[in-house]
């Protein structure tokens, strides 16, 4: 992952639980009323058709008895059925479609005629016809049922909209408290046993497992704060009289007499000073701007880079340092030392021979080196938002600080490596 795609990383969507439930719920009470109508209107043809059906039996039954008794054929007792004797004699408006589809007892014809045909099984070619549209029902008024099942369908999802908003409202208000409870406050201004407050349901289950991790937390907290507090008494004491001895020594000494020993040692107490100071700054989350100003950053660059040359004696690497570095950076100086001396320090120290460059680019600080490279995973823990806190990244303590660093000062990371190590740094 490059500086760029971190960049352009967009946060994930919001969806609201209780807006999804009412689109879900209004969604299944339409596909409901569909069915629904949909099943009603087909019943109501069937009906229709079972009723017509069962006229036509009846009648062609009658003169069907008729006939055997009498040995001719009787008049329909109704206006709108008649018997024809032959295909050829049919109406014209089925005469066609019945030779076509002889098994076929429904037929259209012109001019909105609607014909049921039914075959006497007992007399070959003798047909009962019956032209029913006169006494049609369902069909002259399909458009009105239409009409009345889609405006009952928008009612029921109206309804259906205002049960799901109810429903949705009460079911996403604990949820939403809970999430306004521990979103965005520190653990430890969390209320102590706040899981009361919520139903004892799934929701109440899990402000009670948040409870018990937050308290987790709190303890952990806790027993890191008086780590530091412990640690930074016990540090602060010995580099304090180291730099004390150092003084002591150099007054003792006439000013014509310098001894490197004793200035890598003054050198070393005074970044060891400035790491512990940025380490409890991080350990207690102080983000603050005081202190913060307009830095040359170039000076800070030449003596990280002098302070660590011990690391690259012996070896055949080639220090460059670009124009651009002769800029100004919004910083705490502190903080900058810190970064450039592990940063730096890096480098040199991994690097076993070829260049280490260091350069700025639209208030980016860009330090390469030609060393073996950081394996892929690491990289990815390195430059991974979601991987918080000071980690072991197996590439040494001091890039596990810077990561904290650029945390702590919102400063955006990247890290690269292929052939050699790229890190960046932006400034916010």
């Amino acid at each position: 992952m490059n500086q760029n795609q971190v960049k352009n990383q967009k946060p994930t969507k919001f969806h609201s639980l209780s807006r999804k439930i009412v689109r879900q719920f209004c969604l299944f009470t339409l596909f409901i009323s569909t069915v629904y109508g949909i099943f009603c209107f087909m019943l109501m043809y069937s009906l229709e058709d079972d009723f017509i059906e069962r006229e036509v039996r009846n009648e062609a039954q009658y003169l069907q008895q008729s006939f055997d008794k009498n040995n001719h054929w009787p008049e329909s007792r109704l206006s709108y059925m008649q018997l024809y004797f032959s295909k050829n004699t049919l109406p014209l408006d089925i005469r066609d479609s019945y030779i076509a589809e002889p098994r076929r007892k429904e037929f259209s014809g012109e001019n909105d005629r609607h014909y049921h045909l039914f075959a006497l099984p007992k007399t070959e070619s003798t047909y009962l016809v019956a032209e029913v549209s006169e006494i049609l029902l369902v069909r002259p008024i399909s458009g009105s049922v239409l009409q009345v099942m889609m405006t009952s369908g928008l009612g029921l999802v109206f309804i259906a909209f205002i049960m799901a908003w109810q429903i949705g409202r009460n079911t996403a208000k604990p949820l939403k408290q809970l999430a306004e409870l521990v979103n965005g406050v520190a653990p430890e201004n969390i209320p102590d046993k706040f899981a009361e407050q919520f139903p004892n349901n799934e929701i109440g289950v899990l402000a009670q497992t948040l409870e018990s991790a937050m308290a987790k937390i709190n303890r952990n907290l806790l027993r890191e704060k008086c780590f530091t507090r412990d640690v930074s008494h016990e540090l602060r004491t010995p580099v304090a009289i180291i730099k004390n001895a150092v003084e002591v020594y150099r007054n003792q000494q006439s000013a014509d007499k310098s001894n490197a020993v004793i200035e890598r040692i003054s050198q070393a107490s005074t970044q060891m000073e400035q790491t512990v100071t940025t380490l409890l700054t991080l350990a207690r989350e102080e983000h603050t701007d005081v202190h913060k100003q307009n830095i040359k950053i170039l000076p800070l660059i030449e003596q990280s880079i002098i302070d660590q040359h011990h690391l690259i004696n012996n070896k055949p690497i080639e220090v460059e340092v670009s124009d651009n570095c002769d800029s100004e950076i919004y910083a705490q100086s502190g903080m900058l030392n810190v970064l450039l001396d592990n940063l730096i320090g890096n480098a040199f120290q991994y690097t076993q021979e070829g260049k280490v460059t260091i350069d700025i680019m639209n208030r980016t600080l860009i330090v390469a080196d030609t060393g073996p490279g950081i394996d892929q995973s690491i990289t990815g823990e390195i430059t991974d938002p979601a991987v918080k806190g000071s980690q072991s990244t197996g590439y040494g303590f001091g890039l596990s600080i810077v990561k904290r660093l650029c945390e702590h000062q919102n400063w955006s990371l990247a890290l690269s490596s292929d052939r050699g190590t790229q890190i960046s740094v932006t400034f916010e």
